[in-house]
């Protein structure tokens, strides 16, 4: 058979460029190693629970074509990202916020959190040579210590001062009361799970 396109690989871009092109009526061959399509963006059915099996993967964005496009494939519930991190017992909001700030220094207002980030930050002159000076320049040392560094150097396996800086430079902080970890008009996991989503049909 003769086939207009030959994709290697069925992750999000590939599986959409099928789509798009099955849907102009051209022939169109995927290649995919695993036993499923959609790359990373995967759940199994573990006793009952949808199961990211290589990390959590929430679909958000601002785009109205975009969301009009992924909900023909797919129910999506309103998921909001609001994750926690626990040091030692102590629980502090994710993405660093007010509510971090207060818990972490007792600060109200966001112009005193924003001065004691600055105090913090001191240490760092010029540009940020690595992880952790790109840390401590975004939300200071304490918050680098305690909900940073540990997590970070064992997802890693490297210590943060031997990790690039461009790593962290997209970690959300907000000075507002804010749990949303992304600021995205629309946000969602599939009803069902990611695998029944790849399984229907528009």
């Amino acid at each position: 058979m003769q086939y207009d396109y030959l994709i290697v690989g069925s992750g999000l871009f590939g599986a959409v460029f099928a789509q798009q092109a099955r849907e102009k009526g051209k022939r169109v061959l995927v290649l995919e190693r695993r036993n499923h399509i959609g790359g990373n963006v995967y759940t199994e059915k573990v006793e009952g629970i949808n199961v990211h099996k290589y990390g959590a993967h929430i679909f958000h964005t601002n785009d109205d074509a975009v969301w009009k496009y992924v909900n023909r494939f797919a129910e999506f519930n309103r998921f909001t990202n609001s994750p926690v991190a626990n040091y030692k017992g102590e629980i502090y909001s994710l993405p660093f916020n007010m509510y971090t700030f207060n818990k972490m220094w007792g600060v109200v207002t966001p112009e005193e959190a924003a001065k004691k980030i600055a105090q913090q930050r001191q240490e760092i002159q010029g540009e940020s040579k690595n992880l952790e000076e790109q840390a401590i320049s975004l939300v200071g040392r304490d918050i680098f210590e305690k909900l940073i560094k540990g997590y970070t150097e064992k997802q890693w396996g490297r210590e943060c001062k031997d990790l690039p800086a461009f790593i962290i430079k997209r970690l959300p902080v907000r000075y507002t009361y804010d749990n949303n970890y992304f600021n995205a008009l629309y946000q969602g996991i599939p009803v069902g799970g990611v695998y029944q989503a790849h399984r229907k049909s528009p």
